[in-house]
């Protein structure tokens, strides 16, 4: 399936993406003066997200990767498996996780666990994406780009079998494109 082929909606325009995430970075560097805080971002699917929000950050920081898997297809698989660790050092660190969508939260609570084991001083949450009418979350997610409701979209890093990364809006998939 590609682009040309698939049935898609627009859902997220590229002007809204850049005016809202530039916005996140106001408010995040507003958040982390003087603290040299950590960005990391979760991959694949974080890093258009990441890289623009990073550029809209006014503020000394660093920033890692880490990669995990949880969906195969539209579906989630319901485990978590750990694909590339972080390198950095992040034990009293401020610490921001940088995902691309919160759909059920086990990725992101996988996540806290996983980085809050190492001590760091602060643990926040900056999400393009969330669908809160289906995340099963119990703690505050500290920058969300924009709230949509639980379906399954792609564009601006997000992906359908690791195609259409790379389209510059967020589109809401339509029909039955996937058997």
């Amino acid at each position: 399936m590609n682009a040309s082929e698939s049935k898609m909606a627009l859902m997220i325009s590229p002007e809204e993406i850049q005016k809202r995430v530039s916005e996140m970075g106001q408010e995040i560097s507003g958040k982390f003066a003087g603290k040299d805080p950590i960005f990391i971002g979760v991959l694949n699917g974080s890093f258009m997200f990441m890289a623009d929000l990073l550029r809209a950050i006014s503020i000394d920081c660093e920033m890692d990767f880490i990669k995990v898997r949880s969906y195969v297809g539209k579906k989630s698989s319901g485990t978590i498996r750990l694909i590339k660790d972080i390198s950095a050092e992040v034990t009293d660190r401020h610490v921001v996780l940088v995902e691309d969508i919160i759909d059920s939260g086990h990725t992101i609570r996988f996540l806290m666990e996983r980085i809050g084991s190492a001590a760091p001083k602060s643990i926040s949450i900056a999400t393009f994406l969330i669908k809160h009418e289906v995340a099963k979350i119990d703690f505050t997610i500290d920058f969300i780009g924009f709230e949509i409701p639980p379906e399954f979209v792609v564009g601006y890093g997000l992906d359908f079998n690791q195609k259409l990364r790379h389209l510059n809006g967020v589109y809401r998939l339509e029909g039955d494109l996937v058997k």
